[in-house]
């Protein structure tokens, strides 16, 4: 079993022992024990992290790395004819404390048949996809680093 501790900036050019894919609510979990196809992974980080696609974490013992990637995840992703509809989208799913990522052109959240009806009824395209995820981390959210 490895434990790994200490989080390291994302870095293409380092080596490392495997890659780990996670889901959003997964890279949430500071502390867990994922079993891999390498073996069992134990995370224990400080209480709050929120890992990021390409985050880079070193074991405590043996020094190993992992990479940390955003494993593709049932999502919608929501499409507005305008920018104000866009944002009136994001204050109703703010309004009901789900994780959203947020861009200029659309809005994806987990895959939720409630959520994709009200979407619908407010007038946004939804689609369904399997894609990373990464949603906002909110206003007071741990972000250790930008991305």
């Amino acid at each position: 079993m490895l434990t790994f501790t200490q989080l390291k900036p994302p870095n293409i050019d380092v080596a490392v022992t495997f890659t780990l894919a996670l889901t959003a609510e997964e890279r949430t979990r500071s502390r867990h024990r994922f079993e891999t196809e390498d073996g069992i992974v134990f995370l224990h980080l400080p209480r709050g992290t929120v890992l990021h696609d390409g985050d880079i974490l070193q074991e405590e013992i043996h020094s190993s790395l992992i990479r940390i990637t955003a494993k593709p995840e049932l999502v919608l992703t929501a499409f507005a004819q305008t920018p104000l509809l866009l944002l009136r989208a994001a204050y109703h799913l703010g309004n009901r404390h789900v994780p959203v990522e947020i861009t200029p052109i659309y809005l994806r959240l987990s895959s939720d048949s409630v959520l994709r009806a009200m979407l619908e009824q407010l007038g946004l395209e939804v689609k369904e996809e399997i894609l990373p995820f990464q949603p906002e981390l909110g206003a007071y959210g741990q972000h250790h680093h930008a991305h």
